[in-house]
């Protein structure tokens, strides 16, 4: 599943090629799960809105659209597993999986492409707009960030997971940042010393902003909104590489489960 770095890439290329364009018509694909909100309510907010801007939060691509009589409204979208949303000329093929194909006013199309229906798609019109379960990582402080895991039971690797605490960070990139920070990802949330916890939350901003600097991780079905894939997976330390030598001590890299996902750690870098 496409994760924060992943996301911001996509949102970041969507928004610069669509900001400014108006919705002329808007196509979906009928397909009931991949629509959080009924088609009839996409299409109705979509079609004749202009879009204001397109930006990321947690793990969600957020389209601020600006529609008739002033009112204002969200397209979102989330990519789920195998999500794409590309930006196309119109003679260009239309992909198997298309669920949605917006017709923009120069002519081009933005498209999103699901194999496999895990992605949704909604529309929000309340004020106050989509906000997000949890908080940012990449700009919460190194104090509110220690604030987060206070007295929470859970092994920190499942603490970074949960969207409700810290929204955007998945698999990839808690391995990476806690092999980074040195910290096992078993170890309660809640008995990380303040040290360990600066870290951490250094180690993850660090590496969340190189992997956007890279385009993000490209280990499945991830592309931009060119469909170009990433390259932060050469970097990687310890995601997919269970078995192999650490590349910092030459140490045998373990897999465990925490939380029902996969970890791999090295038993000597982290403690």
């Amino acid at each position: 599943m496409p994760e924060l770095p992943e996301v911001e890439t996509i949102a970041k290329g969507v928004d610069a090629r669509v900001r400014g364009q108006r919705i002329e018509r808007v196509w979906t694909s009928g397909k009931p799960q991949t629509f959080k909100s009924s088609e009839a309510e996409i299409v109705e907010t979509l079609r004749g809105a202009r879009i204001e801007r397109v930006r990321r939060v947690g793990k969600t691509i957020v389209m601020d659209l600006a529609r008739r009589g002033n009112k204002a409204a969200q397209f979102l979208v989330h990519l789920g597993m195998t999500g794409r949303l590309l930006v196309s000329q119109p003679e260009v093929e239309l992909p198997p999986h298309t669920h949605a194909v917006l017709s923009l006013g120069d002519g081009r199309e933005l498209r999103f492409v699901d194999p496999r229906r895990f992605g949704r798609l909604s529309v929000v019109t309340e004020a106050g707009g989509y906000t997000g379960p949890g908080a940012e990582p990449t700009t919460i402080s190194a104090e509110e960030f220690s604030k987060l895991f206070k007295g929470r039971r859970l092994a920190i690797k499942a603490a970074l997971l949960n969207q409700s605490i810290l929204h955007g960070v998945g698999n990839i990139y808690a391995d990476e940042s806690l092999f980074r920070a040195g910290i096992r990802p078993r170890k309660q949330a809640g008995r990380l010393t303040g040290a360990e916890l600066a870290r951490l939350h250094s180690a993850l901003q660090q590496v969340l902003a190189h992997a956007i600097e890279m385009g993000g991780s490209s280990v499945s079905d991830y592309v931009d909104a060119d469909g170009v894939r990433g390259f932060f997976q050469l970097e990687h330390k310890v995601y997919g590489r269970a078995g192999e030598d650490c590349l910092d001590c030459g140490s045998a890299l373990k897999k465990i489960v925490v939380g029902g996902r996969t970890t791999i750690y090295c038993p000597k870098c982290q403690r």
